[in-house]
């Protein structure tokens, strides 16, 4: 590796972006226009760490392209989809930053509110600060409300410590970072896992504008897997629910079978369909209910047991390329291939 490259590698580095993005070519261009100066007049050594999540359209290629006249800017591709948590672990995992702030693609966070978060750690010594979404007007109603619903039910199961309207757009400490790192959560849900971790804190609100360009990555059918994610992967409460069902079912069936004595006592024993149909319909329910609640959990143990890594790095542009004299591997092998994470247990 040239010196200059070397001595730029080694440079100690006081603030990395982790920017998670997937098919964003139609955003890139004003991303780069509103995040490289916010940066440029911070005045401090700092990193840009672009995770290209297995894009299917021209984000590899224009990042390639900005990369030629913005040496902070670092490109890590991933081999394939992973998922934005799975991609933002990827960036979390190789920022070299003392302090770290995680932003999506689509500029509905502002990064003109980095500035704020980094003085606000350094003069309260804060180890996380997040962005919370004071106005979120320009969002759908349908939007306002889930969230609204999401967090309400968060705030309830993993306690009070989870802001309200608090997304992924959210600065670390060096020591948050390491933290996170440790912990052996596979399927991560950052807005819970952070808040947990009981470190310092303080917030900047902002208001959230509508997505610059391209369409949103995070439809409804994603919406709800992250709720079931955060539901499952942070509390037991689904299972206490099924057994609150299993025990509703219990006092209907007695007043069934309290009926039906009192129908034979009486001597109209004439087949009670109705009754008989609502006890089997509910029974039936109850049982699909916590039948699926099980295997909630059961396919998180399972995936837990696998230990497979949430992610595979293609290439990273900051690795350093190994010495053919003293590196075995063949010659086509991918020179970040030592670098893919520890599988977590």
């Amino acid at each position: 590796m040239p010196e200059g490259r070397d001595a730029e590698r080694h440079t100690p580095v006081v603030l990395s972006v982790v920017i998670p993005m997937f098919n964003e070519e139609d955003v890139l261009p004003a991303l780069v226009t509103r995040l490289r100066p916010v940066l440029t007049e911070l005045g401090v050594p700092h990193e840009v760490v672009a995770v290209d999540d297995g894009s299917g359209d021209r984000t590899a290629e224009l990042l390639d392209a900005f990369r030629l006249g913005w040496p902070e800017l670092r490109v890590v591709a991933l081999r394939r989809n992973s998922g934005h948590q799975a991609a933002l672990t990827a960036g979390l995992d190789r920022a070299r930053g003392a302090y770290v702030v995680s932003l999506d693609a689509d500029l509905q966070d502002p990064p003109e509110k980095i500035p704020d978060m980094l003085a606000l750690a350094r003069a309260e010594g804060l180890d996380i600060v997040y962005g919370v979404r004071a106005d979120r007007s320009s969002d759908s109603g349908f939007k306002r409300w889930s969230a609204g619903v999401y967090y309400r039910l968060m705030r309830r199961l993993a306690g009070p410590s989870v802001p309200a309207q608090a997304g992924d757009f959210r600065l670390l400490s060096r020591a948050a970072v390491e933290a996170l790192k440790a912990l052996p959560d596979q399927q991560r849900v950052y807005r819970l896992l952070v808040p947990w971790l009981g470190f310092p804190s303080g917030q900047v609100t902002y208001e959230r504008a509508p997505r610059t360009a391209g369409r949103t990555k995070y439809p409804l059918g994603r919406m709800i897997r992250l709720a079931v994610d955060s539901v499952t992967g942070f509390s037991a409460a689904p299972l206490r629910i099924a057994t609150w069902l299993g025990a509703g079912a219990f006092v209907v069936c007695l007043g069934l079978l309290v009926y039906t004595l009192t129908a034979f006592a009486l001597g109209r024993t004439v087949p009670g369909w109705t009754s008989l149909f609502t006890g089997i319909v509910f029974i039936g329910a109850v049982q699909l209910v916590c039948v699926g609640l099980l295997g909630e959990y059961v396919g998180r143990i399972y995936t837990a047991v696998q230990n497979r890594p949430t992610y595979f790095v293609r290439h990273d542009t900051a690795a350093t390329a190994p010495d053919p004299a003293s590196d075995p591997a063949p010659a086509d092998a991918d020179d970040d291939a030592p670098s893919v994470p520890l599988p977590r247990a």
